[in-house]
């Protein structure tokens, strides 16, 4: 499913009314790792997250994922460059069913003809196969063949964190974007999550960048982190490394000397 490409980041900046929410930050992110942001509330993690999927234009800096400049795009291109993404905010369509709302993930492979589509030719009907299938093989990556003919408003927190989740890996994205994929769950629900991830980058050869609070999940399935604070880099290493840095004790963990 995954081309092997790098995701870098270079000087990134954003201003909104004067106040930096990101500043002069720079990283990499290589293919097959899973890299995670961490930093207190308001650090500006999510706001990285909009710059790289074209929701914020930046004040300077550069992103480019392979050879592609992604500042070069509109946000409803970035998908057809393989960049997927899940919300801090379930963002599904609440009366569609889980079905309906997956297939919306084919979108961006689907190449319209209104005449084919009217008359429903073979070739249309052979499509509409493939990305039905596509969609029922991650239905059964994430276990939630239950729910297929359920209505989103009717399913549970953590079966719609889900559904965000496997409506983003229809898009067969080669990069994933997830801001807090445990935000909202209990403890047995973060541990699948920790299980799916770790399923999506060995089997799809996805690779992953989160925004995540949850410390214990950050250290269970990230290569690399980094921290920020009041938009600005503190470090970056192993989960090791960053929970040992005093900075990062002091901004995100409250330790002081």
């Amino acid at each position: 499913m995954s081309t092997q490409r790098s995701l870098s980041v270079r000087n990134l900046s954003i201003e909104f009314g004067g106040v930096h929410a990101v500043e002069d930050v720079s990283f990499d992110v290589e293919p097959g790792e899973v890299f995670a942001i961490i930093g207190p509330n308001g650090a500006g993690k999510s706001t990285i997250f909009n710059l790289i999927s074209r929701l914020y234009e930046p004040t300077a800096g550069s992103i480019h994922y392979g050879d592609q400049n992604l500042l070069e795009l509109p946000a409803h291109r970035v998908v057809h460059t393989g960049i997927g993404r899940t919300f801090q905010n379930i963002e599904l369509f609440e009366n569609a069913t889980v079905l309906q709302n997956l297939l919306v993930g084919r979108h961006c492979h689907m190449h319209a003809n209104p005449f084919s589509d009217f008359v429903f030719f073979s070739g249309v009907r052979r499509r509409e196969m493939k990305h039905r299938e596509k969609v029922e093989d991650i239905i059964d990556l994430m276990e939630i063949a239950q729910y297929r003919d359920e209505r989103i408003a009717n399913l549970p927190y953590g079966a719609r964190k889900n559904v965000e989740l496997a409506r983003a890996l229809c898009t067969e994205p080669s990069l994933l974007l997830l801001d807090e994929p445990a935000s909202g769950l209990n403890n047995e629900e973060t541990d699948d999550v920790s299980f799916w991830l770790e399923d999506i980058k060995h089997d799809l050869g996805v690779t992953l960048v989160m925004v995540e609070h949850d410390m214990n999940l950050v250290g269970q399935v990230a290569d690399r982190v980094m921290a920020i604070n009041d938009g600005k880099l503190l470090t970056i290493g192993t989960p090791d490394e960053v929970r040992n840095n005093p900075d990062v004790q002091h901004a995100y963990l409250g330790v002081t000397e």
